[in-house]
């Protein structure tokens, strides 16, 4: 018994995951290759991954990826109000991160390792670290 509920829990987790990481790259307008990028999965699983039914796994560095990117988004929406909260990733940045490219340029390029970066440049700006 412990197995079957062992095996079950990495596939709610990704459905709990895969669900909010759809709902932001939502709210973020972000298109089909931009959020499997971000992801790292290619547009075909995406598209597979955001269905309701999906029971695929996800690889350590996706879910750690999904979870940072969701911190991310709590970051924005606690920081700035609404509209700025919802364009700030993909919008042209100046900050020392970014070199004036998009967040979301320099997540996509520089993988998991700067996805964590820009978390905790935001969790520095709310006073979080």
């Amino acid at each position: 018994m412990q197995l079957a509920e062992h095996k079950r829990q990495p596939v709610q987790v990704n459905a709990v995951a895969l669900k909010a990481y759809a709902r932001i790259a939502a709210a973020w307008g972000l298109g089909q290759r931009e959020a499997a990028r971000l992801a790292d999965m290619s547009e075909s699983t995406w598209k597979r991954a955001r269905r309701p039914d999906f029971t695929g796994e996800l690889t350590q560095d996706q879910l750690l990826r999904l979870s940072a990117l969701i911190g991310i988004y709590k970051s924005l929406e606690l920081y700035f109000s609404e509209p700025l909260a919802r364009r700030w990733f993909t919008r042209a940045n100046t900050g020392p991160l970014f070199a004036g490219s998009r967040p979301i340029d320099t997540a996509i390029d520089g993988g998991l390792p700067q996805i964590m970066a820009i978390r905790t440049y935001l969790d520095a700006l709310r006073g979080g670290a």
